[in-house]
């Protein structure tokens, strides 16, 4: 494998990340077309539906007559069925692009091996592999999603530098959040929203904290909201019921649907996680982050139900209150975020 397959699939994997905010449910890929070592033509999947990256490489070449000399380069496989666009691998076969190099292989059952296959039948030199650990962890909530029938998880908390994730609340304690980090932190995560296909809380964070769980501090799309609610006892008063995005409630009661607000029906217990996973996958939302509370939050880790977890830890001492959650994982990484630190872990 040459150190040009890299370089020029890194500019592939640069160029996805464009398509982070409207991609999904789709992938996100990148595609660069390369004539004698240098870069003729770029592309990327700009949101669903719309034209895939090898297809926005291809018309960005000037020179048309060029391509049946180029390699084009893409970290995933192109796609050999006829969806919301036309076959990417018909097209390259159509444009005589003779060589393609692959970052990943794509599992998604539609493609699968078939756009390979497709290529290689119509004499076009296939490379596969290259980068493509890389690869795979762009698209983790796409293959998470389609290998294991369930949304890319992500956990989310802040908690004080002795461990707790509130101070003890009474009856006289006013409703609202009770701030860990700062501004810096909270713009993070509004960001973060914009990224998933939805955000969780369970019914204790919901009636304390009265949160929005929208996108304020930064630009992007409304995540859905999921909220657990077993006996439907949250106000309809509350910021998570202002019919301003899609809100999804899980529940065991019977209760009325309305505009951008959905009662589920679901038993809470032992296949409670099971049951929400099926209900996402089948409404193809993608990611989920879950940003508590505390029961929630636990309840995720003991089923081993996560991919992610971003802990904020403040400096903040309560002293005394509600335990945050433990993971016996070293993080991945660990940044300075405002007054916070924040630690990633991957399972």
């Amino acid at each position: 494998m040459s150190e040009n397959h890299e370089f020029f699939m890194r500019r592939c994997l640069q160029l996805a990340e464009f398509g982070r905010l409207h991609a999904a449910p789709n992938p996100m890929v990148g595609s660069v077309i390369v004539y004698d070592g240098q870069i003729i033509g770029e592309g990327f999947h700009r949101r669903c539906g719309e034209a895939h990256a090898e297809v926005n490489a291809v018309n960005s070449v000037k020179q048309s007559d060029l391509l049946k000399h180029s390699t084009l380069y893409v970290n995933l496989e192109p796609c050999a069925h006829v969806g919301r666009t036309p076959a990417c691998s018909r097209m390259i076969i159509e444009k005589q692009i003779p060589k393609v190099v692959i970052g990943c292989s794509d599992s998604f059952d539609k493609v699968s091996g078939k756009g390979i296959k497709m290529l290689q039948d119509a004499g076009v030199e296939v490379i596969v592999g290259v980068l493509e650990d890389e690869s795979r962890f762009l698209n983790r909530r796409f293959f998470t999603f389609h290998e294991q029938k369930r949304p890319y998880i992500i956990l989310k908390w802040a908690q004080t530098a002795d461990g707790f994730l509130d101070f003890e609340r009474t009856s006289e304690t006013p409703v609202g959040p009770n701030w860990i980090t700062d501004d810096y932190a909270r713009m993070l995560v509004h960001k973060w929203r914009a990224e998933e296909s939805a955000v969780l809380v369970g019914t204790n964070t919901a009636e304390k904290d009265n949160p929005k769980l929208n996108v304020r501090d930064w630009a992007g799309r409304q995540p859905a909201r999921l909220v657990l609610d077993k006996n439907l006892r949250l106000s309809k008063g509350l910021n998570l019921f202002d019919g301003q995005q899609q809100t999804y409630v899980f529940t065991e009661q019977n209760a009325i649907s309305s505009e951008n607000l959905t009662f589920v029906n679901v038993l809470f217990g032992e296949f409670l996680l099971k049951d929400i996973f099926k209900f996402l996958h089948d409404n193809e939302i993608q990611s989920v982050i879950v940003e508590g509370g505390a029961e929630v939050l636990k309840s995720f880790i003991d089923a081993g139900a996560w991919d992610e977890a971003r802990v904020f830890t403040g400096a903040t001492r309560f002293l005394s209150g509600l335990n945050a959650p433990r993971l016996n994982l070293k993080p991945s990484f660990t940044t300075k975020i405002g007054n916070a630190e924040l630690s990633v872990y991957y399972r």
